[in-house]
């Protein structure tokens, strides 16, 4: 075919570099494959119409950004295992689309991973069995300041294998030299910091140690782990942490995680994961994690898909404009919460208002009940509360009511944008009840009832707001 290909990294001599970027200003050159020296101020393009950003992981903000504006309508696919927490709400919400290929390679075996305390012994059995059924090891250490501790420890305890240093810092050709060795199986163990996170395909290597685990990313551990296993050979992954040190939480949270997943195919499970423990970054701004937690992830959620709805649509209509505007407010005197006592957990907790925030009708209220009384045991007032406040919500929602206020001598209801549907339904319904029902001038109606207890001012509560959704139904039917 008549393209012609070239390549941009550190690897490649200055006069092939000079040659790559005149081809790229006068539109001769393709296709360019190359690492982040694309980024350079002394490269332009001719007729730039397709970016694709392979290990998007990698790339931080800016980077993303300034390739994107090289050219303002540049078409932009992004490949990643383990996508950053901004990049998979941007998928999430709408913002990018997104594919998945979840399907792996016939005849591929997922990784079998241990997680443990760092044991000379277990060590020096796991890379001797990889060595005497003629396979290749990786030992990964996060510092190269590790590298000389590690290659003692090689030496000392597993003198029967051979092995080979590489790290960053070292010159461009003898990394390509050590890679070649190893690759061409000159070498028992390849000794490294995270340079071999992408970009090798070794299939004669399939076992991994990870020295320090504790240090690493959940998305670093991930991509570590896929240098192994890329054969029909069982590969196994060792993430040793030191015997004597407290791990952070944050990292505890990361290695169970890594070990809980350890099917093919699971990149897009741990990147939700690590959303989760890190928070999903600024959309508009350079931070790719954290954020939203700041704000609560339902108001950020809820938020961001009526912007990116109504970005989409050029501006929703009247009604679903009136829809999406209308959130309840619910007071009612009582105490509505999952107690700590019931529930110790924080994460778990929010992860259960998250559900709670989510329920849509009693069915689903009552199945919520159910799991609950399952999980932790009997409900509390407070729960029990919460809930009716929910049901009461979903209520209010299909009456066109955005706020109901309840105390011991009455309740009083404001109507979404002080208009109710079915005005002659409302009339009469208040002409049935002259004594405990009236619309005051600003069009909130009052109800007037006793409930000293909670539990019957809820039910009072709920009972009124069903009967004017009833209301609004009978005049939608109409």
């Amino acid at each position: 075919m008549p393209i012609r290909v070239e390549q941009i990294s550190r690897l490649v001599s200055a006069k092939d570099v000079k040659a790559t970027k005149e081809g790229l200003r006068d539109g001769t050159v393709d296709i360019i494959i190359g690492t982040h020296a694309l980024l350079s101020k002394t490269i332009s393009f001719k007729r730039l119409g397709l970016l694709i950003i392979d290990e998007e992981q990698h790339f931080g903000v800016g980077h993303k950004e300034k390739l994107k504006q090289i050219k303002a309508d540049v078409h932009v696919l992004t490949l990643t295992a383990t996508p950053i927490p901004r990049t998979l709400q941007l998928a999430m919400s709408g913002i990018r689309d997104l594919s998945l290929i979840a399907t792996p390679p016939v005849d591929r075996l997922a990784v079998r991973t241990f997680i443990s305390p760092f044991d000379d012994m277990i060590i020096r059995e796991a890379l001797l069995r990889e060595h005497f059924r003629g396979g290749q090891s990786f030992y990964v250490v996060p510092r190269i300041a590790d590298l000389e501790e590690a290659a003692a420890f090689l030496k000392n305890n597993v003198p029967e294998v051979k092995f080979i240093t590489a790290h960053g810092q070292m010159p461009p050709g003898q990394i390509e030299d050590t890679m070649t060795s190893f690759y061409e199986g000159r070498y028992d163990i390849l000794l490294s910091t995270t340079i071999v996170e992408s970009g090798l395909d070794i299939p004669r290597a399939n076992t991994l140690i990870i020295h320090r685990a504790d240090m690493f990313g959940l998305a670093q551990l991930y991509q570590l782990r896929g240098r192994v296993g890329r054969s029909k050979t069982r590969a196994y992954a060792y993430l040793t942490y030191p015997a004597n040190k407290m791990m952070t939480t944050g990292a505890q949270k990361r290695l169970e995680v890594l070990q809980s997943l350890d099917t093919l195919g699971a990149g897009f499970s741990l990147a939700s994961h690590d959303m989760d423990i890190r928070g999903a970054g600024n959309l508009l701004g350079d931070e790719q994690s954290g954020h939203i937690r700041e704000v609560g992830v339902e108001l950020y959620q809820q938020m961001l898909e009526e912007a990116v709805a109504e970005a989409r649509t050029g501006g929703a209509s009247a009604e679903d404009e009136s829809h999406a505007a209308l959130s309840p407010q619910i007071n009612v005197g009582a105490s509505v919460l999952i107690p700590e006592r019931y529930v110790e957990d924080l994460n778990l907790r929010m992860a259960l208002y998250r559900r709670i925030a989510d329920l849509g009708s009693k069915a689903e209220i009552d199945g919520f009940a159910a799991e609950l009384i399952d999980r932790f045991g009997p409900i509390p007032a407070e729960v029990e509360q919460l809930l009716a406040v929910i049901e009461i919500k979903i209520a209010c929602i299909h009456a066109g009511i955005s706020k109901a206020d309840a105390g011991p001598k009455g309740i009083t209801i404001s109507f979404h944008r002080d208009h109710f549907d079915n005005p002659a339904g409302l009339v009469e319904f208040i002409s049935k009840q002259t004594i405990t029902a009236k619309l005051r001038p600003d069009h909130k109606l009052v109800y007037l009832a006793r409930a000293e207890d909670v539990n019957r001012r809820l039910k009072i509560v709920l009972q009124l707001v069903r009967g004017l959704a009833k209301l609004r139904k009978t005049k939608a039917a109409a």
